[in-house]
Formats: C-alpha cells, structure tokens, sequence
C-alpha cells in the first residue's frame, strides 16, 4: 500500500470508499453468517488503515466509517432485541507500545499527574460470541447476541439450556443486572461435536461452533452442544455492587456466574504487560481459543469520565496476539464479482492446518495486492492466522521462480464486459452494470436485505431462482409476483407464497432511508442514507436537488480550466458536488456517486418503474432529550474539572455541537479560568455564558 503520508486527498477519499466496503462485508460474514472471509490480523490491518487515513484526512471522515461500527445486522430467523446500552466493541493494541499509549490517554483524559496510579483489570480474550443476560429480581429474562451493538437476537430460550447459565441468581442481587460474556466451546468439545457431525455440516472452530448453535431456532439443538460461558462485564443495571471492575466481578461470581480464573487486578502497565506474557506462554495449554488479553481501567468512576468514542469505550482495549503462519500451495486465483461490480480475487489454496483449523482460501484483495506479493499458481506462500477460517498471504516464498505473471482479467468472468479501473481507486469494477447477471443478482439481494427493505422470506436462494427463471430482472419485479403463481413451483405451497406475498406489499411505503440505501447506490450506506433522509425529508426533495446538481455539473464545473491539471479537475468538480449536496457528513466523493446515479438515464427508467409500485415515506428522526440539544457550543479557558476531551464528549452525548470559534451561531459559551478573546467575543455578540459547575449541573440534569 501507498503510505498515508504520500497519497492525495482524492486518492484517500477513494481507499476510505473501498475499507469501508471490505470491512462492513467483512463484519457481516464474522457477525452475521458466523463464516469470516479473512483473519483477525487481516482485520486489524484494514481498521488500522481507515484509522490512519481518517487521522490523516480528518474531513474526508465517512458517515459509514468502520470505525463507527459495532458488529453486524442480527439474524432473519431470530427476533429482534434493542440493548438498553449498546453493547461495544474493543479498539486494540499489538505492542507494548500500543498499551502505554493507550494509558497516557486515559491519564490526559483524565487531566492526571505522570504519578498517579492508573490499575488496571487484565484478562484473557476469549474467541466466542458476545451474549448479554439480563436478570430482573434475580431472574433470567432475556438473554441476547451483541448483533450491530445497538440491537442483537433473542436468544433466550436456548441460553436457558446452558447449565453454566443460572436461571435464577445467587445471593441478593440488584433489582435489574444485565451481566455480559463470552459464549465459546472448548476444544475438545469442538473436537467431539465435529465427530459426531461428521457427514454433515461440520465447523471451521470453535467460535463459528459456538455462534451457529448458540442461534438455533430450535433450543433442544442448543442443548445439544456443548455450549460454555464466561462473564466479562455488565450492561444496564439498577445498581453496582461496587466502585470498581473487580469488585463488580466479583460480585457477578458469587451470584453464580462463571468468571475468569485469569482475571487480575494490575497496578501499572508494566504489571499488565507481564501478566499478557504469562498468559501468552499458556496460550497453547488453555481449554478454550482465546486471542489475546483485555485491559480495563478498574475505577469505575473513571470508566464513566472517559465513556466511549463511536464503537468502542475509551478505558478498556484488547491486546492482541501475534498472527499464526504456515506455509502451502497457491492452485489457482478465481474471480468473484460482487454487488458493485467489484472484482475480488480469491486465492485457491492446496489445504494447510494454521493453529488448528484448516485453510483452503484466501482474500487476495485487488490487482494491486497481487502485483506486491507477486503470486502466481503454482507458488509456495505464507499464510498468516489469528483466529479466523481464512488467512492474509504475507509472502511469497517462490516469486523469483521463472513462471508466467498472473494478469488480472480485463473482463467480467460472469458477463463479459469490460473490467475497468477509474483514476484513484485500486480495485477493477464490471462495467456491465445491470446487464452483469452477478451484479443484477447481488442488488436485487441487496434491495431485500435487513437494513434495506427487509422482506421477510426472500431470500437469496429464492432471489436467485426467480433471477434464473426471469421472474425477477429489478427491484420492482418483486412487488409484481403474486402467489398465484408462486404456488405452482417446486417447493412454494399456498401458505408460503401468500406469506411472501403478504411480506412484500408490506414494504411499499418504506422509510425513506432505507429505500435510499436499498438502491445500492455506491458509497450510500446505512449512515449517508440516513444523513440525506434527514436533510431533504422527501424523495421529491431530494430529486429536486440532484436535477440541480446534474445540471451544473454538465455547464460550467464540466470544463477544464487551462492548464488545470485532471487530478485538480476532478476534485474541483467533486469539490462543487458536494457543495450542492450540502449535507454534513456527505463528502465529495459520496456526491459525486449520487450525481453519477441520477445522470444515468437507464438509472431513472428502473426507478419510475418501482416507484410506481412503492412509495418511499417521510423519516422522522429522534434526538436526545437536553437543554443544549441541537445547540452550537464552545469550550474556552483553561478547564480544570475535566479535560477539553472530555468536555467535548459530553457535549456530543447530549446532542449538542462544539465549535472552535464563537459566532453569531453559538448557542453557550462555557468558560473556564482564563478565558481571553472568545469570552469578550461572547459578550459583544449576546452569547450565554456559563462557567465549569454551571456546566456540569446541565450535564447532571441531563443524565
């Protein structure tokens, strides 16, 4: 890959389009279909990448950025749980370094001496599914999977079968506890489970174990297995038996919920990274997978100080392992064509064992990824694991062996148009559109899938036999089946295509962010979707703005300036896009995307077409109830309750924005010692001022 520090803005804003497709497919085969396409430390890298490039380019910062993300959509076949508080994810640490730093930000954070004492919690990394458990008088009344944080799957009719799980607490409890863990298999049950499945679907490990029948829709398949669990945390609670991380889990154990026998309580850093090299030696002899260890600030009222940024909290990360290698045969290099067009090699592996599982695939990426490891059929590899079914390839053991290069196609395996690659992007793309069978296939998937229209019983084995029968050729096709028909296939009885039929015309006034995202339009996600559902409020709206934009990118922005270079053409272009748009959050290249759509004329036949079978809802949107909601705020002075950091992030809880600079639009004015210019600015302009404790009596009364 090309250094951050060397690329373009426009060659960044094209890298963050791509990471956040690759991972959010990602998230979905780990989260959702418990079949990850790519290692822990392949993973890692991708998130790493985005991270860099975002702190690089902070204003080309995506509204679906990975890094804003937790998990995955949960389950079509299990009901739908909403988390009283989300349950997050864990940035992570690879180094020493990585950790120390991670305690300096809390100490900042905090406004703490170099002296103080910063004690941590450290315990293993347990490779399972996330379950939460919430107990009401001492009673199990609901157990669910994290699913994307904010809303998991209904799995408590199969936890009640797990005998690590009591029904009913020990000891005297607190009103409401919602306890949080790890549901995982042991090795060696996952060695007998396969044995016993043998002939049938058998599991990669024993996280993909653990996922699959911990989601059955039948419990007694639940029972089954045999299923372990591990508490780690907690979530919603009418009270906290202590004031800190290992009091709590302690107290969490004496109720009768299996804790860690490797959870410690540190006193520094130093004592945290000896106990992750204990742990690390033990690794192989330990009864379960694990991958790495976790590290939490024990005080919990500083827990609650340093809350979380997007996807995960400020004062607990995970310590990662290093990657597991071996080595195997490249066979072949297939292409796969996704949704977008997008060309993705697949790597076909001779199969290899890489710590315990076995291998026969591998992501290769792009062109680009194949051109700097130079493989080619035929070479001997490296591959790399840290808990996943399909590694990274690091390296190339035999790229110097004479051997033909492997040259990517220069057309669609599926449909044969040509495969093209615009300036500033690193993968190759179908240039057939809907006439590729693949992408027509993927988008009409796409269209019905859980954070689009979400039509219950069609799914992609149905989507592609009613593609290959020519029942479906577009999204509005769907809403022309009737079960007459669908009642005199294979395998439909009358009840099952009259329910189809009832789910589909139960879609046709979907909201409008959802029927935005349902287009598949490139670089429209759940978030962007959202953003322009709550700018423009209407289809027409939104129609109406981008007919502007069309119109003005074909005159004047369309020309070249002389002796403007094609690089700056472009990005004057985009530039002048997103402008129009003027949506937060919408950059240039998600405008550019948006335009490209709408001027395509076959684009605006197959929309007339669906639109006139479903009419796209109003959204209205939920803000936090705050005084300060929807209000601009600015920090000024030298804070000394809090940390400018923190400050901010209360802020943004409350549903308020923080400037760097009073204007006639600020709202509040909270001023610390010191205060200069900005105080006297708030004051010629009529700006409310408040000091630090006036500040913190709105945040009380806000919480």
């Amino acid at each position: 890959m090309i250094p951050v520090e060397k690329l373009t803005e426009l060659e960044a804003a094209a890298e963050l389009a791509r990471l956040a497709d690759e991972i959010a497919a990602h998230n979905r085969a780990y989260h959702e279909l418990d079949a990850p396409t790519v290692s822990d430390a392949e993973y890692d890298a991708l998130m790493r990448r985005n991270r860099e490039l975002e702190e690089r380019f902070p204003g080309l910062k995506r509204t679906d950025s990975p890094s804003e993300l937790v998990g995955s959509a949960p389950s079509e076949h299990l009901a739908k749980v909403s988390h009283a508080r989300p349950m997050l994810s864990l940035d992570n640490a690879f180094n020493a370094e990585d950790v120390e730093d991670f305690v300096g930000r809390a100490r900042r954070f905090l406004n703490l001496g170099a002296e103080a004492e910063v004690a941590l919690t450290a315990e293993p990394k347990i490779d399972g599914l996330s379950c939460s458990l919430r107990y009401e008088k001492g009673r199990l009344v609901r157990a669910a999977t994290r699913g994307d944080g904010s809303v998991g799957e209904d799995v408590t009719a199969n936890v009640r079968t797990m005998a690590d799980i009591p029904n009913v607490m020990a000891g005297n409890p607190p009103e409401i506890f919602e306890v949080r863990g790890e549901v995982y298999m042991t090795k060696a049950d996952f060695a007998a489970l396969n044995e016993r499945l043998a002939g049938e679907r058998v599991f990669a490990n024993p996280r993909n174990a653990a996922a699959g029948s911990l989601r059955q829709k039948d419990p007694e398949i639940t029972r089954s297995r045999p299923l372990r669990f591990l508490a780690h945390g907690w979530g919603d609670t009418s009270a906290l038996p202590a004031d800190t991380q290992t009091g709590v889990m302690k107290a969490i154990e004496s109720w009768g919920l299996p804790v860690s026998d490797g959870l410690v309580r540190v006193a520094d850093t130093e004592a945290a990274l000896a106990h992750y090299a204990g742990i690390e030696k033990a690794r192989a002899d330990l009864p379960f997978d694990i991958d790495g260890v976790v590290y939490k600030v024990d005080r919990l009222d500083w827990q609650a100080r340093l809350g979380q940024v997007a996807r995960a909290p400020r004062w607990a990360i995970a310590h990662k392992f290093p990657a597991e290698q071996a080595q195997t045969t490249l066979n072949a290099i297939d292409i796969q064509v996704g949704r977008t067009g997008k060309l993705t090699p697949v790597a076909r592996l001779e199969p290899v064992t890489v710590g315990g599982v076995v291998v026969t695939n591998a992501t290769l990426h792009n062109a680009d990824e194949i051109d700097r490891l130079g493989v080619r059929p035929g070479d001997r590899v490296v591959l790399q694991r840290a808990g996943d079914v399909i590694p990274q390839i690091v390296e190339n053991l035999t790229r110097d062996e004479p051997r033909e290069p492997y040259v990517f196609p220069q057309a669609c395996p599926i449909c044969g148009s040509a495969a093209e690659r615009e300036a500033g992007e690193v993968d190759y793309r179908c240039a057939g559109g809907l006439i590729c069978g693949a992408q027509r296939v993927e988008r009409l998937r796409h269209f019905v899938s859980r954070h689009a229209l979400d039509i219950e019983g069609l799914g992609m084995t149905s989507i592609e036999s009613f593609f290959h029968d020519g029942l479906l050729h577009s999204p509005a096709d769907i809403f022309r089946l009737d079960a007459e028909s669908l009642a005199q296939r294979e395998r439909w009885a009358e009840v099952s295509a009259n329910n189809l039929i009832a789910a589909i015309d139960a879609k046709r006034t979907p909201p409008l962010d959802r029927f935005l995202f349902a287009l598949g339009i490139r670089h429209v996600g759940e978030v962007t979707a959202r953003d322009l559902a709550r700018a423009y409020r209407s289809w027409d709206a939104l129609v109406a703005k981008l007919d502007e934009c069309v119109a003005e990118r074909e005159g004047p922005l369309a020309e070249p300036v002389i002796g403007e270079t094609e690089e700056k053409h472009a990005r004057r272009v985009a530039a002048g896009l997103a402008a129009l748009i003027a949506v937060p959050g919408i950059g240039p290249e998600v405008a550019s995307a948006l335009v490209d759509f709408w001027a395509e004329p076959h684009n605006r036949e197959v929309l007339a077409d669906l639109l006139a079978q479903v009419t796209p809802a109003d959204v209205v949107f939920e803000t936090k109830a705050s005084e300060v909601s929807g209000k601009t705020l600015v920090f000024t002075g030298s804070l000394t309750a809090f940390s400018r950091d923190e400050a901010k992030a209360q802020a943004e809880r409350l549903g308020a924005k923080v400037a760097g600079s009073v204007s006639d639009k600020t709202d509040l004015v909270i001023a610390g010692p010191g205060a200069g210019s900005k105080l006297t600015k708030a004051a010629a302009l009529g700006v409310a001022v408040t000091d630090e404790a006036g500040w913190l009596e709105i945040v009380a009364r806000a919480e």
